[in-house]
């Protein structure tokens, strides 16, 4: 008589985002999976083995489930195959962000644990002797340059490792990976994800992206960032192909997707600005595929909208943080926007917009925890439920106790509901400005600002004020061949603003940046305090 088994082996795997290569290298073994920075092109099976040589030697150098091993590498084959490999060998993948400096390093590797650090040989000079100063530390391996015979480095490392299967976790709530909080105040916080919430966001991804087999998505967007926005999985789930840029050339990358047939790409608005501003030599010259850039942070501008149309890219904006996974609401263009005038389409697009297909509630909320009505102008703050929100801070429980106070992730922004359900942020709640009992939404200034033809960045914070409390003070790099002036520039706001909301300053300037193009207002509050 047969055994009887439990239904669960047949109707419950637990989920894991490494579940997508193996379909990938199943159905489609042979095709090419990635195109590397280099221009060589690796097959789905060829991606799958070397993560499995990658998890091979974790195993061999003694790791166990939950070890961390980081990663500091430029967008590039090394980096998207640990995605897999390492949590593939029961690990935990911290993706360091390119930008730090050494002494970040040393603090990010020791709160994190790290036991192997993989790192570039761009970038080997900032972690030079990490390992005598992070305890943690047992292996420090350097991925050799393309041109080289590297067969002591990370290369001759996997070569010579047998390989081991990518594992499952028995618990699709085990940690998947790490990724550390820059903030623009405050120390670095780890932000953990679970297999389930990569999986679950990564097919959020594909949906909101329009992901499919044929798509070609070009890496302009940091993999440590949120892990690619989950694009890492994505792209892959989608047995779509990844396109490796290991840095970001606007004139490089314009010619990329013209060449590669590229469909998909995400980035900062730094990105998006400057494939705008190159974008001379393609004029007149559309793209022969629709392109879809999807860009995060602050609203995309009414010139970079119509300037990339003229491209042939479709432009989306997305909202997210990295306790959310990254991407957790999407300005979904309407039909009806088609019609509209380019200022008044971009007003709509700047919007953060609905919670993406994985999502399952984005709230607006007063201190008493009740709903703001939907008309557009009552403040709030967005809080977030979803299986896609973090696991923890990574051993900090007051933190997260904070975070998830009342059951919902608190995001920390203050937004406003439309009557047509779409969502948009008006400020950080430490950003508001308060002005003679008036709020101030700094983010509204600064998306009036952004839309002068001359205005490259901008930010707007609050100086103290013996009369109002706090007036408004706005910071504006303008561009290069402008000669904008401060008078100009109030001329403009008060002519699109009520007055109370316009800066009593504007300078100009560089605008300082956190390591992940964050500008830092608390350095900017200082400067006008």
């Amino acid at each position: 008589m047969p055994r009887v088994h439990d239904p669960a082996e047949a109707n419950e795997v637990p989920l894991s985002p490494l579940s997508f290569l193996h379909r990938a290298a199943d159905i489609g073994g042979d095709d090419i999976g990635v195109r590397t920075g280099a221009g060589a092109q690796v097959s789905w099976s060829g991606l799958l083995e070397r993560a499995q040589r990658l998890a091979g030697r974790l195993i061999e150098l003694g790791l166990v489930a939950g070890d961390r091993v980081a990663v500091l590498a430029p967008n590039d084959l090394p980096l998207l195959e640990a995605h897999y490999g390492i949590p593939g060998a029961g690990c935990v993948l911290v993706a360091l962000n390119t930008r730090l400096s050494g002494q970040e390093y040393e603090l990010v590797l020791g709160l994190a644990g790290a036991k192997v650090l993989v790192v570039d040989h761009t970038l080997a000079d900032r972690v030079a002797g990490i390992r005598e100063r992070v305890t943690s530390l047992r292996e420090v391996v350097t991925i050799g340059a393309e041109d080289t015979v590297d067969t002591e480095g990370y290369t001759g490392w996997l070569r010579t490792a047998t390989p081991a299967p990518l594992r499952l976790p028995g618990d699709e709530r085990q940690p998947l990976s790490i990724n550390f909080t820059s903030g623009t105040t405050g120390g670095p916080k780890g932000v953990v994800y679970t297999h389930r919430g990569g999986y679950l966001n990564a097919l959020g991804q594909v949906v909101s992206a329009g992901l499919r087999p044929d798509s070609r998505y070009l890496w302009t967007l940091p993999m440590f960032h949120c892990n690619g926005w989950c694009y890492t999985w994505a792209v892959t789930a989608a047995g779509a192909r990844h396109v490796a840029l290991r840095k970001v050339d606007p004139v490089h990358a314009l010619e990329v997707i013209r060449q590669a047939g590229i469909t998909h790409l995400c980035g900062a608005p730094v990105v998006l600005d400057s494939l705008v501003e190159h974008r001379g030599a393609q004029e007149g010259a559309p793209f022969d595929q629709r392109v879809l850039f999807a860009v995060g942070g602050a609203a995309p501008s009414p010139t970079a909208i119509e300037e990339m149309s003229r491209l042939g890219v479709g432009i989306v904006h997305l909202y997210g943080m990295t306790e959310t996974y990254g991407p957790s609401l999407v300005c979904v263009p309407r039909p009806e926007w088609r019609s509209q005038e380019p200022e008044q389409r971009a007003a709509l697009m700047a919007r953060q917009g609905v919670r993406t297909v994985n999502v399952e509630s984005a709230r607006v909320v007063t201190e008493a925890f009740e709903d703001v009505p939907a008309d557009g102008s009552a403040l709030g703050e967005l809080v977030i439920r979803s299986n896609t929100v973090m696991s923890h801070y990574l051993d900090d429980p007051e933190a997260t106790a904070a975070a998830f106070t009342g059951g919902w992730l608190h995001t920390g922004d203050v937004a406003v509901r439309h009557p047509d359900g779409y969502i948009e942020v008006r400020d950080r709640l430490k950003d508001v400005i308060i002005s003679g009992g008036e709020n101030i939404a700094s983010i509204e200034v600064e998306q009036v600002l952004l839309a002068h033809p001359a205005v490259a960045e901008a930010a707007v914070v609050a100086r103290p004020d013996p009369k109002w409390g706090e007036v408004p003070v706005a910071f504006v790099r303008a561009d290069e061949a402008s000669a904008v002036t401060e008078a100009e520039l109030i001329g403009w706001l008060r002519g699109r603003l009520a007055h109370f909301k316009v800066p009593k300053q504007i300078r100009f300037g560089a605008l300082p940046k956190t390591s992940t193009g964050k500008i830092r207002k608390a350095v900017l509050r200082e400067a006008v305090d």
